[in-house]
């Protein structure tokens, strides 16, 4: 069981639902300070109040991860709440439409698609890496999705972000090895989440039978996973993608 240091702070990129949520509210549990960060502030701030009135400590604010202008503002003041951000753990991200063949994407959507689950992958490194160096430690972790290992049918702009994020981290957690930083992913499969949720049957069945468990992943299991990669305990690992297949992919 993961348990965190006191002093130490942790903000949540997607904390309004589904990984996020879950993993807020285990790491809060753990003695983690969380900032909850979701474009839905409502979503934000209810994931706040479940940590508060467990005993826990959190705060929320409402992130645009695609609007670098606006999250300037809001990067500023958590990290000047928290004073020192330990971790950070990016969970935002969208399908898009799914359930086409690749002539069938419309451009637009691709590019929605792109600017969520790639460019803010980007964007939010930025805001916390300048932080993260000036204190010499850090522990990133963005969710990728077995979709950017193997590719899913139907669903080329979420695998070719999710792979290009998966790239990213690689790079990334070569550029501050020697820093005291580390940087990885998560690959989920299909994880009970309300995304998962949202997708055409077909499509929810087409992912669950790739895997060998044949089942969904549930939400505990992706929280306790996050819960190690963004303690202090995960210290010789960085630029590499955890699985969290149900055996789909061991690579």
């Amino acid at each position: 069981m993961t348990n965190f240091p006191d002093p130490y702070a942790i903000a949540v990129v997607g904390a309004a639902s589904g990984i996020g949520q879950a993993a807020a509210g285990l790491m809060a549990a753990r003695g983690a300070s969380i900032i909850c960060l979701d474009r839905d502030s409502a979503g934000a701030q209810k994931t706040r109040d479940e940590i508060i009135a467990a005993g826990g400590r959190a705060s929320a604010y409402a992130l645009d991860v695609t609007d670098p202008v606006a999250a300037k503002t809001v990067w500023q003041k958590a990290l000047d709440e928290c004073g020192q951000l330990h971790g950070l753990v990016n969970c935002a991200g969208v399908t898009g439409k799914t359930n086409l063949k690749t002539h069938e994407v419309d451009p637009v959507d691709f590019d929605l698609v792109y600017r969520i689950n790639m460019m803010g992958t980007l964007l939010v490194s930025q805001a916390v890496l300048p932080h993260m160096l000036e204190n010499k430690f850090g522990r990133i972790l963005h969710i990728a999705s077995i979709a950017g290992k193997e590719g899913n049918a139907g669903m080329v702009a979420y695998s070719a972000t999710k792979a290009g994020v998966i790239g990213m981290v690689k790079s990334m957690g070569k550029d501050y090895a020697e820093t005291g930083i580390t940087v990885n992913a998560l690959a989920p499969a299909v994880i009970r989440t309300p995304m998962v949720a949202a997708l055409p049957e077909a499509q929810v069945n087409y992912m669950t039978d790739k895997i060998p468990m044949k089942r969904c992943g549930e939400l505990d299991e992706a929280a306790e996973m996050i819960a190690w990669i963004v303690s202090p305990a995960c210290s010789f690992t960085t630029g590499f993608t955890f699985d969290l297949s149900g055996g789909r992919a061991t690579y």
